[in-house]
C-alpha cells in the first residue's frame, strides 16, 4: 500500500507543488517581517514556521504514498478520530486569547479544528459519491451531510472559532451543490433556517456580535470591535501602488495592526508590496486553485472528483474569508490565510490537502 511505482512518479503534479511552495515561501518571508524585532535576525515564531513547513513536506510525501481510495474505506473512522480530538480539546485543551482550541504537545501545540476540515471533506465525499447519481439529490442525503457538519461545528463553536465553522459550512454547501442539490431545495432550506438566525445570534459570544455589527459600521466603535478592520484598511491603503518596501510597513512596525502574523498577514504584505504585490499574491492563489480545479475535473471516479473539489472549496473559502476580512468586505471572524499565515496546524493541514490533491492527480492514470 505504501509503494509508489514509476508510473506515478512520471505523472507527478509539479505545477500544483510549485504553486504551493511559492505561497509558502512568500508566507515565511512575510512572517519574518510581521514578527521582526530590530536587532534580532530571526524570531522564534519564524523558526517554528520553517519547522512546520518542513513537516508539511514530509506530510505531502506521506499523502502520496498510498492510493487515495484507501480514504474511502476509512473515511468515517478518520472523521470519528477528528471529532474525538475536538472533544479532547473541550476537556483538556490549552487556552489562549480567550479561546480553548489547542492540544499541548510539549513545546508545540496542535489545533484539531484545522484537521477537522480535511476529515469532514473526506467523510462527505465518501457519503455523497455513492449518491451522486441521484437526480435530484435526495433530501435524506442532505440531512446526513448536515449531520456530519453539525457535530464538529457545534464543538468548534464552543471553543469559540466562528471562522472555521464558516469554512466548514461553505465547503459542505459547495459539495452538496456539485453533487446535485437543486436550487429549489436550497431556497426551501434557506427559508427553514432563516427563523433560526435570532437563536444563533443569541448564542454568539458578545465580542463576535460586536464584530458583526462593526462590519456594517466600523467607525461606530473605532477603538473596540472596529479597530481591527480600520487598522487593516489603513495598512492596505498606505501601501498604495508599489508598497512601502520590505520591513518598512509602519502599521506593522509600530504594532498598530492586530494579529499581524496570523489573521491579518495579508495587510502586512499589502502594506509592504502595495496594490501590485497584492494582485500578484491573489494571482498566485488563483493559479493554485485553477490547478486544483483541473485535478478535480480530471479525476477518474466520483469519489476522487468530490474529494478534490471539496479540498479545493475548503482552500478557496478560507482565502476568500481571510482576504475579505482584511479588506473589510466580510466580518472579522478570525481565520488564517492558507499556506501564508503563521500557524503550524493550519500550514500542515493545507499541505496535507495539497498532497491529497497530487495523489488524485497522479493516480488518474492507473485506471
Amino acid at each position: 500500500m505504501l509503494k509508489i511505482d514509476r508510473r506515478l512518479i512520471a505523472h507527478f503534479d509539479w505545477p500544483l507543488l510549485v504553486c504551493a511552495l511559492l505561497l509558502i515561501s512568500c508566507g515565511v518571508v512575510t512572517v519574518l517581517s510581521a514578527t521582526h524585532v530590530p536587532g534580532h535576525l530571526v524570531s522564534g515564531l519564524l523558526l517554528r514556521q520553517v519547522m512546520w513547513a518542513a513537516l508539511g513536506l514530509i506530510a505531502i510525501v506521506a499523502a502520496l504514498s498510498f492510493d487515495y481510495h484507501w480514504l474511502e474505506r476509512y473515511a468515517y473512522l478518520l472523521y470519528a478520530v477528528a471529532v474525538a480530538m475536538l472533544v479532547l480539546v473541550a476537556l483538556l485543551g490549552a487556552s489562549g486569547g480567550g479561546a480553548r482550541r489547542w492540544i499541548a504537545m510539549g513545546p508545540a501545540s496542535l489545533q484539531p479544528s484545522e484537521f477537522v476540515k480535511l476529515a469532514l471533506v473526506i467523510a462527505l465525499a465518501r457519503h455523497l459519491h455513492r449518491r451522486i447519481g441521484e437526480r435530484p439529490l435526495l433530501l435524506r442525503s442532505v440531512f446526513v451531510s448536515a449531520g456530519l457538519l453539525a457535530t464538529p461545528a457545534l464543538l468548534i463553536l464552543r471553543q469559540p472559532d466562528l471562522g472555521t465553522v464558516v469554512v466548514l459550512g461553505l465547503s459542505t454547501a459547495a459539495l452538496l451543490l456539485v453533487s446535485g442539490l437543486r436550487l429549489r431545495l436550497v431556497l426551501v432550506l434557506a427559508a427553514v433556517l432563516v427563523p433560526t438566525v435570532p437563536h444563533v445570534w443569541n448564542h454568539l459570544k458578545p465580542y463576535q456580535q460586536r464584530r458583526v455589527v462593526s462590519f456594517i459600521n466600523p467607525n461606530a466603535d473605532p477603538l473596540g470591535a472596529g479597530y481591527h478592520v480600520i487598522q487593516s484598511k489603513i495598512a492596505i491603503g498606505s501601501g498604495m501602488l508599489a508598497g512601502k518596501g520590505y520591513l518598512h510597513g509602519t502599521q506593522n512596525r509600530l504594532n498598530f495592526l492586530p494579529e499581524q502574523h496570523t489573521d491579518f498577514i495579508f495587510s502586512v504584505f499589502a502594506e509592504e508590496w502595495g496594490f501590485l504585490g497584492g494582485c500578484v499574491l491573489v494571482a498566485m492563489y488563483t493559479a493554485l486553485l485553477l490547478r486544483c480545479f483541473i485535478v478535480a475535473s480530471r479525476a477518474r471516479d466520483s469519489f476522487g472528483v468530490l474529494l478534490a473539489f471539496g479540498l479545493t472549496a475548503m482552500i478557496f473559502c478560507q482565502v476568500l474569508v481571510n482576504i475579505g476580512m482584511a479588506t473589510g468586505s466580510l466580518p472579522v471572524v478570525g481565520i488564517t490565510l492558507p499556506f501564508f499565515s503563521y500557524g503550524g496546524s493550519s500550514l500542515l493541514a493545507s499541505m496535507l490537502a495539497v498532497g491529497l490533491m497530487m495523489n488524485i492527480s497522479m493516480r488518474r492514470f492507473t485506471f
